[in-house]
């Protein structure tokens, strides 16, 4: 059994290229049902009370397990935190292939625009960011999510460079950066509606910019 688990360990470390921190591990069976359990509850008291209000015994009450279990496995707020950001970027859906530029970007934009409007998604990731302000577990793990999304998606611009539709040299990431960013830029500071029109909108200025050159490499 501990041998078993050792090669679990090592395996992740080689794959992620650090050390295995609390959280991490992604067994099957009984587990696995504990964790979706755990993580659910997380996001749900998340949404509700913020990220300073969250309490490992109270998740643990709330999944319907051992609290013990939980403070083994995840050992920290944080350390909850990340794990949960870590399976909404696994459970995102796939990116589009409409068979252009503008049809996936809006694609894109439709999407976080749906996830950051939708009522529970939307005060989840308002809490996290907030905490990623002040906690560096956090903004790791925040970080890494929106990695996995852009790289997601990022294809799609260079699929749009190999049909001619963007000049040679474009970044990919920058431009999926660029849709997005008017978006959370309504939900966290101007207010302005977040719809799908606004959601079209930022597509087409991105698409705009990137046929222009502006996100052209040096």
């Amino acid at each position: 059994m501990h041998g078993s688990i050792s090669r679990e360990l090592t395996e992740l470390e080689a794959l992620l290229g650090e050390e295995t921190r609390p959280g991490t591990l992604r067994p099957g069976g009984r587990t696995a049902q504990v964790r979706a359990a755990v993580l659910q509850a997380a996001g749900d008291a998340l949404a509700e009370q913020g990220f300073a209000h969250l309490d490992l015994a109270e998740i643990a009450r709330r999944a319907g397990v051992g609290k013990t279990t939980v403070y083994r496995r995840w050992g920290s707020v944080p350390g909850l935190v990340a794990d949960l950001l870590m399976d909404m970027a696994e459970q995102s859906l796939p990116r589009a292939r409409t068979g252009s530029l503008l049809g996936d970007l809006k694609a894109n934009s439709r999407l976080v625009q749906r996830t950051l409007t939708d009522p529970r998604q939307g005060m989840l990731f308002k809490a996290v960011i907030a905490a990623a302000v002040c906690d560096a577990r956090t903004a790791e793990a925040l970080h890494r999510f929106y990695d996995a999304r852009i790289t997601e998606w990022a294809p799609c611009v260079q699929e749009a460079v190999d049909r001619g539709e963007l000049p040679t040299g474009t970044d990919p990431r920058e431009v999926i950066r660029a849709v997005s960013a008017p978006l959370y830029y309504r939900l966290l500071a101007s207010g302005d509606p977040l719809d799908e029109a606004a959601a079209d909108q930022a597509a087409e200025a991105a698409t705009a910019a990137a046929r222009s050159g502006a996100y052209i490499t040096p």
